[in-house]
């Protein structure tokens, strides 16, 4: 099988990323439940996996690092936790449902949403932050990189209007964590959620927020957390105010083996490896008669996503077509992204999505654009 599904998540994993898992699944107790040995390895291993995700996304404080189940987890704990009715919040048509129905859900709660346009190559234009903001506005919420074009937000200016106007700044980083820098002080970011099992190559099941010293957010559970037993409200001390009952710490210590293997490897090198294929795959196929690329492509930096259409083909025929007949696994429709695809066109044709990772081979994307050719030509006939 070729895998070129990466955006919905990393098939393959770094080796010491299974291998901490394995041996976590044979020797980790439960953090925070006990005095014995398997209990305090698994506090030691968790704490040090904070103590790595502050420092690669450059927190103020390892206690600022919450963990979670996923993005979409950590966004709903963000939005919920510090919307109220009366707040104004702005977004864009870039975003996934994990942050688009969370934010409909506070609009029935009193909440007022703004959800700024994007143009047919799914861009958005960065002076409709300033102009959509009112006295009352209360965030600005949006993801680093669309999981359905690969286009970016450019978090860093974003994050520089939120702060002139007082508004706080909430970024998914679902598409970008593990493969772009991400500096949440230098960037002006007050909560920054993401998941562990795509770019940060971890297991499915971890993820998390880094929340910025002072912003308050309301837990969306409470529960066990091992400490102040007998207090009937849950505890307010970071981070365990956000945490509720038993992590995942098999998977956080796998969590913690990738972003070692990140850094040891590179980011810059990892993101390099990344857009050459993409690049190489967009070229080999942008061209193709009857092939239709979403997305923009006149900048360089990008996620390793391509997304396109053949003809009017049916976007889960053609991804049926390159798994049965060429062992491609990829993405079609509708990618949890509507408003993204109203913005381009595609509401019912949807769309297949080739996603790259750094394990992939120049050898595979080959493959996979005479796969293109191949479907386009037949297609034609």
């Amino acid at each position: 099988m070729i895998y070129l599904d990466n955006a919905a998540t990393t098939m393959k994993k770094p080796d010491v990323v299974i291998q901490a898992v394995t041996e976590a699944l044979c020797t980790m107790g439960n953090a925070g439940r006990g005095g014995h040995d398997a209990s305090l390895d698994a506090s030691r291993i968790i704490y040090d996996t904070r103590e790595r995700l502050a420092q690669f996304f450059h927190a103020e404080s390892p206690k600022q690092v919450v963990f979670t189940m996923n993005s979409t987890e950590s966004l709903n704990i963000a939005i919920k936790g510090i919307l109220e009715e009366g707040d104004h919040v702005i977004t864009t048509a870039l975003e996934h449902n994990s942050v688009l129905r969370p934010l409909y859900e506070m609009e029935e709660k009193g909440v007022e949403l703004t959800i700024l346009p994007a143009d047919r190559q799914g861009r958005i234009d960065y002076t409709d932050f300033e102009k959509n903001l009112r006295e009352n506005t209360k965030a600005i919420v949006c993801t680093n990189g669309s999981n359905l074009t690969g286009n970016l937000i450019d978090i860093r200016k974003v994050g520089e209007i939120a702060k002139k106007y007082g508004v706080l700044f909430v970024v998914d980083a679902s598409q970008t964590a593990g493969v772009f820098p991400i500096d949440v002080q230098e960037m002006n970011i007050d909560i920054l959620c993401f998941t562990g099992h795509k770019g940060l190559l971890g297991p499915q099941g971890t993820g998390g927020m880094v929340v910025k010293e002072g912003v308050a957010v309301k837990p969306l559970l409470s529960g066990g957390s091992g400490v102040q037993t007998y207090s009937k409200t849950h505890p307010a001390q970071m981070p365990t105010a956000l945490e509720a009952g038993t992590l995942n710490a098999h998977g956080l210590a796998g969590l913690r083996a990738a972003v070692g293997y990140l850094v040891d490897t590179g980011l810059d090198e990892i993101r390099k490896k990344e857009q050459e294929l993409m690049w190489h795959f967009y070229h080999g196929v942008k061209e193709v008669e009857g092939v239709t690329v979403y997305g923009d492509f006149s900048a360089k930096e990008r996620c390793a996503i391509v997304t396109l259409n053949i003809r009017e083909y049916d976007s889960s025929e053609v991804s049926d077509a390159l798994a049965t007949h060429y062992g491609i696994s990829t993405r079609p429709g509708a990618h949890c992204a509507p408003l993204m695809h109203e913005a381009l066109g595609t509401v019912e044709q949807g769309a297949v999505r080739f996603s790259f990772s750094h394990f992939n081979t120049l050898e595979e994307v080959d493959t996979a654009i005479n796969a293109i050719r191949e479907l386009a030509a037949d297609e034609e006939e």
